[in-house]
């Protein structure tokens, strides 16, 4: 079957008329599955659209053509679809799980992330998976029925396990969380609402894993190109980003370098879609699922790169780490947006009353670890925009994240 092409419905699909529900009965939709109404719910949260305002690298104001969380979101959401449709999965479920997996990521991007967990070292720390199930279970305020978006457990499920199991079949942690234990807003919210951390999610939350990857090295090329952290003949250390670009320069010899630049990361996006699509085939048509629980208990994977094509993608992001993320000018904004948060946190620890005020009810009477959650979650939800005027608003020297 050609890649561009749409498979017909497969036996491995999560079905959507099958759905193991929703926490909070409700009746069904007339016009729509359960899955688009999934989507729907985190198109329309105020948590999706404050990503407009979120920055992976670069801070709001850098730029405008840079990326933030939202677009980086839509851009998961194209490529995870295109390998949903070629699959014959449920494109609904897919595009649901692209759009929330950055719903729970503070102001900053990693940096946030990093000053957040180190704040909350001593209450849980913070996990943006978590933090992203605490989102559209709880901390959404939109429905008079519920609290949260009351989306379908396999929506959660997706949500909470798109990267693998968290825990081995005893309920041990395993992989990432080995050492470090499975975060706190994740085990809580499990032993009401089990989502069998154990398994593997369904193949529509391992497609939007991916798809997550190929947007995050391909457009993070794209915008260090555009911030002048390295050039286009830069990448030739990587001997797949040389043989793309060896390609480009000989189908368009004097090509002006913006465009080049584009075309690598077509072609770079195109690349991977297609590894991930002949190795997810490969790994199907020897594993013969016939159900999405097939999918959640077979022993490993089945969405993935070949080995060869793992090792070009590690080398990227091997090249990104040096050359973009540890960046001089971008660790040096970084380290003061860090400082933001800290900032932030300790002030309205100290004055619970500088919070807004329907964040302020309940915090008067909360102490520790209840009243340091309440304010994480309060920072998690800023964009990089209100962190800053917050800060400026509280304090009388704020850095300019430039």
């Amino acid at each position: 079957m050609s890649v561009g092409m749409a498979a017909p419905r497969a036996p491995y699909a999560c079905d959507p008329d099958r759905s193991r529900g929703r926490l909070v009965a409700e009746p069904p939709s007339r016009t729509r599955s359960p899955f688009r109404r999934d989507c729907d719910r985190v198109i329309h949260s105020t948590a999706f659209r404050r990503l407009k305002h979120k920055t992976q690298v670069f801070v709001f104001h850098e730029g405008d053509h840079y990326r933030t969380r939202l677009t980086h979101s839509l851009e998961v959401a194209q490529i995870a679809r295109a390998l949903a449709r070629q699959l014959g999965v449920d494109e609904d479920l897919t595009e649901t799980l692209a759009l929330a997996h950055d719903l729970g990521h503070p102001p900053f991007g990693h940096a946030g992330e990093r000053a957040l967990d180190e704040c909350l070292r001593d209450d849980g720390g913070f996990d943006h998976n978590a933090q992203a199930l605490r989102v559209v279970t709880s901390l959404e305020h939109r429905y008079p029925e519920f609290g949260g978006l009351n989306l379908t457990w396999e929506s959660l499920e997706g949500i909470v396990k798109h990267n693998g199991p968290l825990t081995e079949r005893n309920g041990a942690p395993a992989g990432r969380y080995l050492e470090s234990g499975i975060p706190i807003g994740i085990a809580d919210y499990n032993k009401g609402h089990d989502l069998e951390l154990w398994s593997y999610a369904s193949l529509e939350a391992q497609i939007a894993a991916f798809a997550d990857d190929i947007a995050y090295d391909a457009h993070d090329i794209d915008d260090g190109l555009r911030a002048g952290l390295f050039a286009v003949d830069d990448l030739k250390e990587m001997p797949l980003t040389a043989e793309i670009i060896a390609e480009i320069d000989r189908h368009y010899p004097g090509l002006d370098e913006v465009r080049r630049g584009a075309e690598l990361v077509r072609e770079l996006i195109s690349h991977f879609i297609s590894a991930v699509f002949n190795e997810a085939s490969r790994r199907l048509a020897a594993a013969q699922p016939q159900s999405a629980h097939d999918v959640r208990h077979h022993n490993t994977p089945l969405i993935a790169f070949p080995s060869e094509v793992a090792e070009q993608e590690a080398a990227i992001k091997a090249f990104l780490f040096r050359r973009m993320y540890r960046h001089k000018r971008v660790m040096l904004v970084m380290g003061e947006a860090e400082e933001v948060v800290r900032n932030l946190f300790e002030r309205y620890q100290q004055s619970p009353e500088d919070l807004p005020a329907e964040w302020i009810e309940g915090s008067v009477q909360e102490t520790g670890s209840a009243r340091n959650r309440r304010i994480g979650n309060f920072i998690a939800g800023m964009t990089d925009r209100f962190a800053l005027i917050e800060h400026q608003r509280l304090f009388d020297s704020t850095p300019d994240l430039r």
